[in-house]
């Protein structure tokens, strides 16, 4: 009786996966969909700002949507504008003779049923000139008509704004071939200090895993020298995630071991980007490999 009960069973039991599967499959793509409409919607609102296309303006707000912007008074007290619709579809509405330019430069989009929130990075031009920056956060509900913006609260900044749609990248080099630097000339400071507390660093031997404070106690002695070690970044690929709070990379590097692979992990937190996870390994040619793992049991 048992084993003629899991021979019924198992096929249910697989079909119930593979439907499960496909409902969560069918879910996610739902929410890309949505996603993307939502997306479309912001790109909509700033295309018809630059325009100054009241009618296409209007289209993305629904008729109850407010405008907040926060900030802080000439005293240093928290503040909270609430502005109107109207008005701001009437000042674009008006003859202007620069164009009112919002650049959008990041895309963080949560859906749920009727409800969306997005939480975008932007800059404000009027003309060529950078006005302002900061991020907008928008609630959007999904009407009969589709997505409508229902509220946008913004904040704003005249100081450390991005400017370019690649800034990150160049940043990222920067932070990635100062990281380096600093093993190269023991600043042990400006090396871990480049590292989330939890950041995890895979060195070249299979034993080689040290959380942050780990590795800093380990290389300790290293850091004591005019030099710890010193890898060159010879080529480097950068990738980030959708809302551009987290970026990996994959570096061909010059070092005393030869040529090294690295990857890398970083996030972006209040204080800058931080590393939290970077993997170093040693290339060994195929046709060497034989000889390699040869060499490798003679060491044992």
């Amino acid at each position: 009786m048992q084993i003629h009960f899991k021979r019924i069973h198992f096929p249910i039991f697989l079909l119930f996966s593979i439907s499960l599967f496909a409902q969560q499959n069918q879910q996610s793509s739902t929410r890309d969909v949505e996603r993307e409409a939502v997306i479309q919607v912001i790109k909509d609102l700033f295309d018809a700002m630059r325009a100054s296309d009241t009618a296409k303006l209007r289209a993305t707000f629904d008729p109850q949507m407010r405008l907040m912007t926060t900030y802080h008074d000439k005293e240093g007290n928290p503040k909270i504008h609430v502005g109107s619709a109207d008005d701001f579809v009437s000042s674009i509405g008006k003859p202007h003779d620069e164009i009112y330019d919002e650049k959008i430069w990041n895309y963080h989009v949560q859906v749920d049923g009727l409800l969306s929130a997005a939480w975008t990075k932007y800059s404000f031009y009027v003309g060529d000139k950078l006005s302002h920056c900061g991020v907008n956060a928008f609630q959007f509900f999904k009407s009969a008509d589709g997505w409508k913006i229902i509220q946008i609260t913004d904040t704003r900044n005249r100081e450390g704004c991005q400017t370019a749609e690649n800034e990150h990248v160049k940043t990222i080099n920067q932070f990635v071939d100062d990281w380096h630097k600093a093993a190269a000339i023991a600043d042990a400071s400006g090396f871990f200090g480049k590292m989330a507390e939890d950041a995890i660093y895979i060195g070249t031997e299979a034993g080689e895993r040290w959380l942050r404070d780990e590795l800093k106690e380990w290389s300790k002695e290293y850091f004591e020298r005019e030099s710890a070690w010193d890898f060159k970044s010879k080529e480097r690929k950068i990738y980030f995630s959708d809302n551009e709070d987290f970026a990996w990379f994959e570096e061909k590097l010059d070092t005393w071991m030869g040529l090294c692979h690295g990857s890398g992990v970083l996030e972006l937190t209040k204080n800058g980007w931080k590393f939290k996870h970077y993997h170093l390994s040693v290339t060994v040619p195929n046709n060497k490999i034989d000889a390699f793992k040869k060499l490798l049991e003679l060491k044992e």
